[in-house]
């Protein structure tokens, strides 16, 4: 970059490309940065061919792109986090390859496979793509795919404003994915803290990526928040109560107040911290009047609710598949529902354990400590609802079992260690630790990614009519759990050791075999990414073996499990009513489950747009425009985004109808085949028999 800013391209010139740097000099570091950016080139190109090739190209926007159905939008966010998910994980591959190589000495103390800044930029991207562009698009990803079946709805109640939602959080990690390719990411970790991430300290465009991306996609976060909580308030299918609901539906309501609470708090400190960089303000400098504490507590005020933001969803996936797979009623449902609302509740009370070390008064370091250590109280009730319903049931050791096995394990671990930290002296020793790594990874990977993949692995015949092959599934969810115990366990004894977290070298040889430990586990850690790829890509060339029409696969006891398999657009062909909490089981204890309503309607569906497509793209060209100062394109896009929802707003949008007599074809079509097909029972579950009918006298959820 120049330096100067042209009138047309802003601060754009030929010298931003990882190629550049390269050419200047060749070494490790270098070639690292020119191959990830020339896999994200060649990656979109194979996409690209592969669409025109196949001729995908119509039905990807006709179908997918511009749909407002909730289950497509859901799947859409599953695959962006997918796709984050393979880039944060090579990404965390390089940081432990790097640090098992960066033994330094007098002489030479810096050394490893990449640069320092390079490494620097490494864990800023890993930890902004795993925290906002994977763990969140699969928790939104997920609830929208099950919320409203669960609910008995057919979509959600803003599902235009749900599209435009996921477009804000595509233009996100499209700004991120984007940085490797042109320019660099900021190098001041995930969370960005001032003055390092000011303007004094780092006057290039690399914050100003982070800041972009966070504020569009936050923006959606916030919006899908109101969304899922106006969907929970207003779209239950008659007669179901609150209580009636689903433990996932719980979770959902929790994760949805706390994003509506939580994300304002992001977005103001990442705009305070735009005004900083980019009009002279000085909110977080001291010297002239601002006070960087300000942004520290700003931001955890987002930071700690976010940590259950991301969990709570997968509790409420470990409550279902440890009822349907034990083949029993959840134990203790009333208590899981306050548990729940507890953590959603205490969660905003403890951010200042954060920032333990950053000079408050014993007594504030006390009071959030007694709040860090109470909110252990109402998870360790989860764990132990959980184990309950378990004991004694006819368990099946699926894919899904083997990620709550593993979290079991792991999580208790985890959070054994957040109950040290919440000691207020003994976080002084290690905060500035791998400790503290270790705990935050022993919590984020068993607490979030193992229930987002074993919810993937339980719900996947509904979006695609198939199921996942067991024995691909089992062996990843025993890749991810191996792959972390090697990874990051060693962390906490090299933190007790005193290796300092975000550090490029050491000059320790001690450190050495534990980081060689470490090392090894993101090699399985590569490897349970590359198992995960390849059990998608077996159970699709196995479908026909796999597939399940009936709709029901693991002998299900809510709604969602009464409808064929790949669900419809319409979901229902008429909103059920709903008398007792897990309706379809009940239903299924009366002996007829399938049978078909009496009459069929008419169905209205929200119409197709283009909307969200367009108000992504224009996001997405705003936040690059506002990275490299081209001051026209960011005027212009500014504009665009509300010209294009006035232009919504004044158009007749007509809703999209269902005759009901196509609706009644379809649905005794698929009553009939169900009638066709033979029972499995629990014991032919993982077989070709299991056509997702089960045996329903082997019910006892």
């Amino acid at each position: 970059m120049s330096g100067k800013t042209d009138l047309i391209f802003g601060n754009l010139d030929w010298t931003v490309t990882p190629y550049t740097d390269l050419l200047e000099h060749v070494n490790s570091s270098t070639i690292v940065g020119a191959g990830a950016a020339s896999m994200m080139v060649l990656g979109g190109i194979a996409v690209v061919v592969l669409l025109t090739w196949m001729r995908w190209w119509g039905p990807l926007y006709r179908d997918w792109l511009t749909s407002p159905d909730a289950k497509k939008i859901g799947i859409m966010y599953v695959v962006l986090a997918l796709v984050m998910m393979a880039r944060g994980i090579i990404e965390g591959f390089v940081i432990r390859s790097h640090q098992a190589t960066a033994l330094g000495t007098l002489a030479q103390p810096e050394s490893g496979l990449v640069a320092p800044d390079h490494f620097a930029q490494l864990f800023s991207t890993h930890g902004t793509i795993m925290i906002f562009f994977v763990a969140m698009p699969l928790l939104t990803g997920l609830i929208n795919f099950v919320l409203p079946q669960q609910l008995g709805a057919r979509d959600m109640a803003f599902p235009v404003l749900n599209q435009v939602s996921l477009g804000l959080t595509a233009s996100g990690a499209g700004l991120v994915m984007i940085s490797l390719l042109v320019g660099q990411f900021g190098t001041g970790g995930w969370t960005m803290y001032p003055s390092y991430a000011g303007k004094g300290f780092s006057p290039g465009e690399g914050v100003d990526y982070w800041i972009w991306a966070i504020l569009i996609s936050g923006m959606g976060s916030t919006l899908t928040g109101m969304n899922f909580a106006v969907t929970i308030f207003k779209k239950r299918a008659p007669g179901m109560q609150l209580m009636h609901m689903p433990l996932f539906c719980w979770t959902s309501l929790c994760v949805a107040i706390m994003l509506i609470y939580a994300m304002p708090a992001l977005t103001v400190s990442s705009g305070m911290l735009a005004l900083d960089r980019y009009a002279g303000f000085h909110f977080f400098t001291n010297e002239a009047g601002g006070n960087l504490m300000n942004y520290a507590n700003i931001f955890w005020m987002f930071g700690h609710p976010e940590v259950y933001i991301l969990i709570l969803p997968a509790f409420g996936v470990f409550s279902e598949i440890s009822a349907t797979y034990s083949g029993k009623r959840l134990y203790g449902y009333t208590s899981l529902v306050i548990a729940s609302m507890s953590i959603a509740v205490i969660s905003f009370t403890v951010w200042l354990h954060h920032f333990f070390t950053m000079g408050q008064s014993a007594g504030v370091n006390i009071a959030f400590g007694i709040a860090t250590m109470i909110i252990g109280v109402p998870t360790g009730v989860k764990i132990y609802d959980w184990m309950a319903t378990l004991w004694r049931g006819r368990l099946r050791i699926t894919a899904p079992v083997v990620y709550l096995t593993g979290f079991f394990l792991l999580f208790v671990i985890g959070g054994l260690s957040g109950i040290i930290l919440a000691n207020p002296s003994i976080d002084f020793q290690v905060h500035n630790s791998t400790f503290l790594v270790a705990h935050f990874h022993n919590v984020i990977i068993p607490g979030v990614l193992y229930g987002m993949l074993a919810g993937i692995h339980y719900w996947f015949p509904k979006a695609f009519g198939f199921r996942l092959s067991e024995t691909w599934g089992r062996r990843t969810a025993f890749l991810f759990v191996g792959g972390f115990v090697f990874t990051f366990m060693p962390l906490y004894v090299l933190g007790l050791m005193g290796m300092p977290r975000r550090s490029p070298t050491f000059q320790n040889p001690d450190f050495l075999p534990w980081m060689y430990i470490a090392a090894f586990g993101g090699v399985l850690m590569l490897c349970a990414l590359a198992s995960l790829c390849w059990t998608f890509w077996s159970s699709y060339r196995h479908r026909v073996a796999l597939a399940v029409p009936g709709g029901d696969p693991w002998n299900g006891s809510t709604l969602e499990w009464s409808t064929p398999a790949p669900v419809p657009e319409w979901t229902f062909p008429r909103i059920p009513h709903v008398s007792k909490r897990n309706d379809w089981g009940e239903t299924k204890r009366a002996g007829d489950p399938w049978k078909g309503p009496e009459t069929y309607t008419d169905i209205e569906l929200p119409a197709h747009t283009a909307l969200g497509l367009l108000i992504a793209g224009a996001s997405a060209v705003l936040g690059f425009a506002m990275v490299w100062h081209i001051w026209w394109l960011a005027a212009f896009c500014a504009l665009a985004i509300p010209g294009l929802i006035v232009l919504r707003g004044m158009r007749v949008v007509e809703p999209k109808i269902i005759p009901a007599a196509e609706v009644e074809e379809a649905d005794r079509r698929f009553r009939q085949q169900v009638a066709n097909l033979a029972p499995a029972s629990r014991a032919d579950e993982e077989t070709v028999r299991n056509r997702g009918v089960p045996d329903i006298s082997e019910f006892a959820g």
